[in-house]
């Protein structure tokens, strides 16, 4: 996408960064199973959630750029991939949702959203490199 300086920051802040919560649960973690591995241990604050938008819209505004968004859209896109508990709107709301298609196995989302993420970034880049 040939992002630099200010625009690649804010990429991968909203495109990675917003997991950065993880490591603030972690001492939940360990204080509610210690290091055993527990999956389905609720790993999530409204940071990831769609929610986040109330707050990510105003901020693209403000910044005058839809990166924030479109990154956050995408790690939203493949968090909700995944069969795990998320809640969308919390804290507003209490409900729980296990994502979209639950019917198809997670390793199969998981790989289309690859392949798109594949073919977006050579489209990016056959776009940016063209004669």
């Amino acid at each position: 996408m040939g992002l630099d300086g200010r625009d690649r920051v804010l990429a991968y802040a909203f495109g990675m960064g917003v997991d950065i919560d993880h490591a603030v649960k972690l001492p939940f973690y360990l204080r509610a199973v210690g290091l055993r591995d527990k999956r389905g241990y609720y790993w999530r604050s409204s940071l990831q959630e769609p929610v986040a938008l109330l707050w990510i819209v105003p901020l693209c505004v403000f910044l005058g750029t839809l990166l924030p968004i479109l990154f956050f859209s995408i790690h939203v896109v493949m968090d909700y991939s995944v069969r795990f508990e998320k809640m969308p709107f919390y804290p507003y709301s209490p409900w729980v949702t296990r994502g979209w298609l639950t019917s198809i196995p997670d390793k199969v989302k998981e790989g289309i959203v690859f392949v798109l993420l594949l073919a977006a970034n050579l489209g990016f880049y056959w776009l940016h490199h063209r004669v």
